[in-house]
């Protein structure tokens, strides 16, 4: 449709033009059809970026003489005579978006292309060729290696040459064979090739008879003797003298092809294992079987974006500053050595897991300003005999071309244990050549090269006394968890990121004081937590009571709200952890009390009792009692309130069990084993104990009498705080989560001095008044 009208207006407009070069009296009409074909070309020109010709400008005479309605039909000019240019501007805008719409339905294409790189017409549909053509998405960039498609077009092509059959060859049977030439005697000689088939010759005159002799015939054949029977008969029927046979000659040819598949299953398989040799994971970073020996350290240097810094490190305030000694020897090691004294050769960062060896690493490549090699002490374990000494060796040679240099080896008694100790079984020769060459590498090198070994690990007391002592690793940074002190540090930093409207170095406080115990590692989840925990309930800001619950989420597990227990066992379960809080309570050496629930949590716990312990290091006997006495109760509570005991107390006798063998094997407070402590960490793992069988007696006895007492004096003990056990058993059934006010003012204050260190949260919360309701 679209096609016709433009043919339409076209020659309505090539009509006027001679109308109106012929008889001015046709001037209306005239206007009227390029009026018309104005209108109707309009829309393509806003659809393809056109412009109208000169030709199609009018003079403003023209132009006045359209502005009157043109060309009326008889009849109709009511309709047009008192239209206004604004409606006539209306109209034509309506034919013009009407001419538009049809014109995206067609799929005609306006027969005048636009200019070369004039663009789309503002990217409508991203017409245009050149620079300036919009709307349409650039196609993605193709990136062709043409050494593949050369490779493939060339191998693609030799195939063809060896599969394809030869274009002058003719496949025949033997019926057809001699039919068609050997009764016409047209036959000159006969080879038989690789004994399957027949290759024939024609004589030269066989051209003339119809047959081309430069077309070469094939047939197959059994075998040999049936075909020498055939021809045999087949030229005594055509009375051929023996002395005019057809001579029958025996060829063996090698097929390329033939040759290729029968070496295919070898080339395939040395294929496969160069592939993996290049690719597979046995090379060191890829380099293949040649670089096995390898090392797989990476390397860090200024440019590399290492973000952490020891700003970023926080709790670790002395390991930190005998880290930062060996960067600035490295930095400046005049200042050093025009007093003698000279750099030491290496460090061993130990202690619990968590606690920021590695960080301390990742903050030294960060600032260290020296090229910085990380590798764990596993990567030196290979499956082959001779890789770790190996990459051992390799190490020391890059940390040598790169001085001044530091090596960091994290883990390092995955290679370093003791030797010929620890109850292995058959050794591992492998494992103690790689720690004999590291042994080498260290105390062979010169300090002045200026490379230091950091390393770390968890287990200090497992490595080989070789690899400790001075002159190898000259220090022994001990990183253990910190104080409350430490934590208020760590969090402060964890603490910077959070979206909280609380002051954040008194919730830093707060917090330190309600982990204990915690690492590093353990205060950022906190931290993370608690923001997810926000985030989950849509809040804006991270608030106190979303890091409370990040801390039970920690220390207790998720809480499960799916898991309902029946009134019988939540009525256990509140007697059980109200005896855990009355003697507490009451008991002078036991921790504070901060909050006692029953809502089940993690993986088997019905209900805990969180506890604020102060950082100490040291025990006494009757702390140890104390200790004791408020993990039995709630086992004695159950007792004596339900006159039978249940499976909830599995976890308390197993922390109790371990407090009375502790003090009677290891810290020599029992009489009669004396002041003997049989536990080695070193002998852990042997199969045989330190002492006797009779000793082994003594010891269990012993530690079940502990046990014991400290049962009956809880059972004294909670005997005479009946009543208050079932106070606070019946609370915590009836609002499931009771804290330190709750017990307060059911208990009253407890009859010992509270620890001042904890004062900072605890107190507040004591002498805030109570809301009226």
């Amino acid at each position: 449709m679209l096609s016709s009208f433009r043919f339409a207006g076209s020659q309505a407009r090539t009509r006027s033009t001679v109308a109106a070069a012929r008889c001015v009296s046709l001037r209306s009409h005239a206007g009227h059809s390029t009026a018309n074909s104005r209108m109707l070309l309009t829309p393509q020109r806003g659809r393809r970026g056109y412009s109208s010709s000169p030709k199609d400008e009018k003079s403003p005479k023209d132009k006045k003489q359209t502005d009157d309605p043109p060309f009326v039909p008889k009849g109709f000019g009511g309709f047009f005579g008192n239209r206004s240019g604004k409606q006539q501007q209306t109209a034509r805008q309506a034919a013009e978006e009407a001419a538009e719409k049809h014109s995206k339905d067609t799929t005609d294409k306006i027969p005048k292309p636009p200019p070369r790189g004039s663009g789309g017409g503002g990217g409508g549909g991203g017409g245009g060729l050149g620079p300036g053509a919009g709307g349409g998405k650039k196609p993605p960039e193709v990136n062709v290696n043409m050494n593949v498609v050369l490779g493939t077009a060339l191998g693609t092509y030799v195939l063809w040459k060896l599969t394809a059959p030869s274009e002058n060859g003719r496949e025949l049977t033997w019926q057809a064979f001699r039919a068609q030439l050997l009764d016409r005697g047209l036959v000159d000689r006969l080879e038989v090739i690789n004994r399957t088939r027949v290759r024939v010759h024609l004589r030269p005159e066989a051209g003339s008879l119809g047959v081309s002799p430069h077309l070469t015939y094939y047939f197959s054949i059994g075998s040999i003797e049936s075909f020498e029977r055939k021809l045999d008969e087949a030229q005594l029927e055509l009375g051929i003298p023996s002395t005019e046979r057809i001579p029958v000659a025996y060829h063996d040819e090698i097929s390329v092809l033939n040759t290729l598949l029968h070496f295919a299953p070898t080339l395939l398989l040395v294929g496969v294992l160069w592939y993996m040799t290049k690719r597979g994971p046995g090379g060191a970073g890829g380099q293949g079987i040649f670089g096995i020996g390898k090392s797989k350290a990476k390397m860090f240097n200024q440019e590399t974006d290492v973000k952490v810094k020891f700003k970023d490190v926080a709790g670790a305030d002395e390991a930190k500053e005998e880290i930062m000694e060996f960067v600035k020897f490295l930095k400046n090691p005049t200042a050093y050595e025009r007093l003698g004294a000279t750099i030491p050769k290496g460090a061993i960062l130990s202690g619990p897991p968590g606690t920021g060896k590695t960080l301390l690493a990742k903050a030294t490549a960060g600032e260290a300003g020296v090229p910085f090699l990380s590798v764990s002490g596993s990567e030196f374990v290979e499956m082959f005999v001779g890789v770790g000494p190996s990459r051992v060796r390799d190490l020391f040679a890059t940390a040598k071309k790169n001085a001044p240099c530091i090596i960091f080896v994290d883990e390092i008694d995955a290679i370093g244990k003791t030797r010929g100790k620890g109850g292995q079984l058959g050794g591992n020769d492998e494992r103690e050549s790689t720690l004999n060459q590291l042994l080498v590498e260290m105390d062979g090198f010169d300090s002045s090269e200026h490379v230091v070994v950091l390393a770390g690990t968890n287990r200090p007391d497992v490595l080989d006394p070789a690899l400790m002592r001075p002159g190898r690793f000259d220090r022994h940074i001990a990183i253990d968890r910190p104080d409350i002190g430490g934590r208020a540090q760590i969090f402060k930093v964890h603490l910077k990121p959070i979206k909280t409207s609380a002051n954040k170095e008194e919730l830093a406080k707060k917090l330190a004081a309600l982990t204990p115990g915690f690492a590093g590692a353990d205060i950022h989840n906190v931290c993370n937590e608690s923001a997810l925990i926000a985030a989950r309930h849509m809040k804006d800001e991270v608030t106190e009571s979303d890091f409370e619950e990040a801390i039970e989420r920690v220390i207790a597990g998720l809480e499960k709200k799916s898991r309902v227990l029946s009134p019988e066992e939540k009525k256990t379960v509140a007697y059980h952890e109200a005896g855990h809080a009355v003697a507490g309570w009451f008991l002078q050496y036991a921790d504070p009390l901060l909050k006692v629930s029953i809502i089940p949590r993690g993986v088997a716990a019905l209900g805990y009792a969180q506890y604020l312990p102060k950082d100490q290091y040291l025990y006494s006997m009757k702390q140890l009692a104390d200790r004791m006495c408020m993990t039995l109760g709630g086992r004695v509570s159950e007792q004596i309130f339900f006159d039978s005991i249940t499976t909830g107390a599995h976890d308390d006798l197993q922390k109790v069990t371990k407090m009375a063998y502790a003090q009677v094997s290891t810290y020599g407070m029992n009489e009669k084993v004396g002041p003997l402590s049989y536990s080695d960490p070193q002998t852990e793992q042997q199969f045989q104990k330190p002492f006797s069988e009779e000793t082994g007696t003594l010891i269990d006895n012993e530690a079940r009498k502990l046990v014991q007492q400290a049962y009956e004096r809880t059972v004294t003990l909670l005997t005479e705080k009946k009543e208050d056990v079932e106070k606070v058993a019946k609370l915590l059934l009836e609002k499931e989560v009771i804290t330190r006010e709750d017990l307060e003012n059911l208990l009253g204050k407890r009859p010992f001095r509270e620890v001042t260190a904890y004062d900072e949260y605890v107190r507040p919360k004591q002498v805030k008044p109570n809301k009226p309701e």
